[in-house]
């Protein structure tokens, strides 16, 4: 169960507000970033944020490459061409947060919940991504070429012109979607999970990819 408010948080009581810019290879622990703006290629590559929560933060081109996120809880904030490529997430949850031009190539996301989302251009090439749910989010332009998801749901989520070339799928259920439109990598959804219907609305896009003439005589 994702908590919904911030006091709903086990370690609500143990948060400290942060205050001032972040640090290459920081440690937060159990750290509340509030209302907080991180402009102009800001560096914490490398840092670590354990038991911590982010709301109404503002994250524009902050360099937060190869940071580990452990128990994280984030709402409302805004990630702007943010660089998280080869982040790892753990029993994290992002509610009501945007993500736009945000490089995550090579990230690791390990049961992690985004909720009422808005990802466009988020590049997740090479990513792996397991028990990992997209609950009421729009996914624009996400590219998940070349990678690994398990355990992956999309409840109430639209997939439009995402990518999923040469990725590969493993209980992978797509039937909670109320959209699919993908730019490519119709062939990669072997080993995922659509409805009856959804197979009728991806009918013309499969019979394009595996070749396939349909003609009515």
């Amino acid at each position: 169960m994702v908590p919904e408010e911030l006091a709903d948080l086990p370690y609500a009581d143990l948060l400290q507000s942060h205050t001032g810019p972040l640090a290459v290879e920081g440690d937060y622990d159990t750290v509340h970033f509030d209302g907080l703006a991180f402009p102009g290629g800001q560096a914490a590559n490398g840092s670590r944020f354990l038991e911590s929560a982010v709301t109404d933060c503002v994250f524009d081109d902050t360099d937060l490459r190869r940071s580990r996120f452990n128990d994280l809880w984030a709402s409302g904030t805004r990630f702007t061409g943010v660089s998280l490529a080869e982040t790892d997430w753990l029993d994290s949850s992002l509610t009501g947060c945007s993500l736009a031009g945000v490089e995550a190539f090579g990230a690791v996301l390990r049961r992690v919940v985004l909720r009422r989302c808005k990802l466009d251009s988020v590049n997740l090439r090479g990513a792996a991504l397991h028990d990992v749910v997209f609950e009421d989010c729009v996914l624009r332009d996400v590219d998940f070429g070349e990678a690994t998801l398990s355990g992956v749901t999309f409840p109430g989520s639209r997939l439009e012109q995402a990518r999923f070339g040469r990725a590969t799928a493993t209980k992978v259920d797509l039937r909670g979607a109320v959209a699919i439109d993908l730019a490519d990598g119709y062939d990669s959804l072997r080993g995922a999970v659509i409805s009856s219907t959804q197979l009728l609305d991806l009918a013309p896009a499969l019979a394009a990819t595996l070749g396939i003439d349909v003609e009515d005589r």
